[in-house]
């Protein structure tokens, strides 16, 4: 298991890495959290000192402890309030009563610093060309370090390499609603529910645009184009040899991709746009970096940009 993910569960199939204690039934929010090691609370202690013996007053800092091993997973100001990881998978207790979805995976990364849920979406794969089938999920995310707030909305896995689309978080259901660790976040969380009709029908409208990629044809020279326009390097490098030794490489990992990732040698889906976005995608998901740090960039951090800017860049390419 790799160092970023501390303990995790997953439901027969293990979808990251093969990582994960695999269950073989659909557990219970119970079963879940302690199947995924998130049995445990955090506590709020006051970062003071003391002057001349006396304890210091007005404390503006906290520490997040970790209340089994008394590990400090973040410092928070006066205003934040703990979501337990037990009242986040209360958030989804709502639409497993209703047989609307079922919890396929749960853990925690960076010893305990953030955690995460995630719902597959009772609702038929969606094929973009026949065989290669993307599922909706409900994925909740929660920061005990004091970083990221918490957040909760609908995702989207393509089954044939388990890689995350960005796809779903463009509408109105996937606008996260980040909400604040305030006394009113469980309030907040409860009207999230309500957006479930929407983020299905999102849902939809994505694979739309999935298939809209597969039908538009690229050669090697619109793909090196496409990912030199993904991956526009933030600081400019000194000279032109070492862009190109740069681009070189990076070509040299995505294009094997692009012709045989994980599921881009399928009919329909090879030499096109939806293969282009997928390698992206599979490179930095699956190669990209440091094996212990994929999931939490992919999710939360600059692969999710990277994601992100890959779609919507296909997306311009297949309408041109």
């Amino acid at each position: 298991m790799s160092a970023e993910v501390e303990n995790m569960f997953s439901l027969k199939q293990v979808p990251w890495h093969g990582q994960g204690v695999i269950l073989e039934n659909a557990p219970t929010p119970e079963e879940a959290i302690k199947a995924a090691g998130l049995d445990w609370e955090v506590k709020l202690v006051p970062l003071g000192g003391e002057l001349d013996g006396e304890p210091l007053k007005d404390v503006r800092r906290w520490a997040t402890v970790r209340a089994t091993d008394r590990r400090v997973l973040g410092t928070v100001g006066p205003t934040y309030h703990v979501l337990q990881n037990k009242d986040a998978f209360k958030f989804f207790q709502p639409v497993l009563d209703a047989g609307e979805a079922y919890l396929e995976t749960a853990g925690s990364l960076r010893k305990g610093q953030r955690i995460w849920i995630l719902a597959r979406v009772k609702q038929d794969p969606v094929e973009i060309v026949p065989g290669d089938a993307v599922l909706s999920y409900i994925l909740l995310s929660n920061g005990h370090d004091g970083f990221m707030s918490i957040r909760a909305g609908f995702s989207s896995i393509r089954v044939v390499c388990a890689n995350t689309l960005a796809a779903a978080h463009e509408g109105a259901a996937s606008k996260l609603l980040r909400v604040r660790h305030t006394e009113n976040a469980a309030k907040t969380l409860e009207e999230i529910r309500e957006i479930m009709d929407i983020g299905r029908r999102e849902f939809v409208a994505s694979t739309e645009k999935m298939r809209a990629l597969a039908r538009k044809g690229v050669n090697t020279t619109d793909l090196k184009e496409y990912v030199r326009k993904v991956f526009q390097p933030k600081v400019t490098l000194t000279t032109e040899d070492e862009q190109k030794t740069s681009c070189d490489r990076l070509m040299g990992k995505i294009i094997p991709l692009f012709e045989k990732g994980r599921g881009n040698d399928m009919p329909g889906v090879k030499g096109t746009m939806w293969a282009a976005y997928n390698a992206v995608n599979e490179y930095i998901g699956w190669e990209r970096g440091r094996a212990d740090i994929r999931l939490d960039s992919l999710w939360f951090g600059d692969g999710a940009n990277v994601n992100k800017r890959a779609f919507d860049l296909a997306l311009k390419v297949a309408a041109a």
